[in-house]
């Protein structure tokens, strides 16, 4: 048999999809008060009435999106048992950015195939109109969920739905919304107007601590993993590495899915704490390269100029430095180079990213205040994810170690 043939394996996963994104499990751990206060939030909804507009905020990986599937399985399940019509559409907005783009589809997903609308060539206006009718037309309450929905551009549809009745849009049914953002500030930035409707019940998921990521991947662990194959350390060690991680469940739960897939690929009987640091590895790699292939071409020209110092042994280099060499890059690039002042701009970016460190400093009256920059990644897979930027410029000689020609 090939070498390369697949055939099912049975080491170490029972359920592999337990530890995706989009798995909702039967039950959620880890988030009692948020899941008490949104529950009581959603109640009247299986009372028959409307319930208030929801806004679900806090930082990626706190269990927003997953306590909002989690409560609106089981609103939906009790519509069905007590015969009150509640209907749920879940609209992720980060790439849905304009009040009628997202109208569109809220259309869309009311209407069977052949009635379905194009998503242009509409006055917004008719947008609306047909929205209402196909919302009209359920006669019932739907619960309209707007996934980063600090990415939506402008609040006019959220506007209009928090005046659906007010405004005589609708007779027959109700709406409700619920917004969720990572943006923390996103809710002060919002007109009056909107704030006050799309904000009547603002629940704060915080941060999950070791402990309650504990909680989640051993719940996780129970259903991914067969009996017995995890050393007692590795779920302890990514719940550590998680709250380390600003409290991320998202991160943890992809370590632990990352270890399961290394000791896979060892073939080894058990999933080790070793498996945890090298699967952290992998994915502090993986990332950096996102981060870096998201980059335009002038910033990943400067962050290869940056590299260059950090192979070179300098770890720090001065701004007054690094522009000369990211003007001869961008030239031997064929491309024409950018201001200092843009310069300055973009390190502050790439060091939001955290690819590299800018650092301030002040030598008083004999050394002035300036700027250094030092890389804050491995150097080995920045040059990886630069392999295109390197291929344009050119190796510089400091490089030469880490790539062939």
């Amino acid at each position: 048999m090939s070498a390369f043939e697949f055939t099912p394996g049975d080491f170490p996963f029972e359920n592999r999809n337990a530890l995706l994104d989009d798995y909702t499990p039967d039950e959620l751990v880890g988030r009692d008060e948020e899941l008490q206060q949104y529950h009581a939030a959603l109640q009247p909804a299986i009372d028959g009435s409307q319930p208030d507009n929801i806004f679900l905020y806090g930082k990626t990986g706190v269990g927003k999106t997953a306590a909002t599937r989690f409560l609106l399985d089981r609103l939906t399940e009790g519509g069905q048992q007590h015969d009150v019509d509640i209907e749920t559409r879940i609209f992720n907005c980060d790439g849905l950015d304009t009040s009628y783009q997202i109208g569109v589809e809220i259309v869309n997903s009311l209407l069977d195939d052949g009635e379905k609308i194009s998503d242009t060539g509409h006055p917004r206006s008719k947008v609306y109109s047909k929205m209402w009718d196909a919302i009209e037309s359920l006669e019932g309450l739907l619960i309209l969920v707007f996934d980063e929905v600090d990415h939506l551009q402008d609040d006019s549809l959220l506007y209009q739905l928090s005046r659906a009745r007010e405004n005589d849009n609708l007779e027959k049914s109700r709406v409700s919304v619920i917004g969720i953002s990572n943006d923390l500030a996103y809710r002060d930035d919002l007109s009056p107007k909107v704030r006050s409707s799309l904000c009547e019940r603002s629940i704060n998921f915080s941060a999950y601590d070791a402990g309650e990521l504990k909680q989640v991947l051993q719940q996780r662990q129970s259903i991914a993993f067969q009996n017995d194959v995890l050393e007692s350390g590795v779920v302890p060690l990514c719940a550590a590495y998680g709250a380390r991680e600003s409290g991320d469940a998202r991160k943890a739960l992809d370590l632990l899915l990352k270890a399961g897939d290394v000791a896979q690929e060892d073939a080894t009987d058990v999933v080790a704490t070793d498996h945890v640091e090298r699967g952290r590895d992998l994915l502090e790699r993986e990332e950096v390269t996102r981060g870096i292939l998201g980059l335009n071409s002038h910033e990943k020209i400067l962050l290869y100029a940056i590299a260059t110092f950090d192979a070179a042994g300098q770890g720090e280099v001065r701004v007054r430095d690094l522009y000369p060499r990211y003007e001869r890059f961008s030239e031997l690039a064929d491309r024409d180079p950018l201001t200092s002042r843009w310069m300055h701009n973009h390190l502050d970016d790439l060091d939001m990213l955290g690819l590299v460190v800018v650092e301030k400093r002040n030598e008083g009256s004999s050394g002035g205040h300036y700027k250094t920059i030092a890389l804050n990644q491995d150097l080995e897979p920045v040059i990886n994810a630069l392999n295109e930027t390197i291929e344009e410029v050119g190796i510089h000689e400091t490089i030469r170690q880490w790539v062939s020609d």
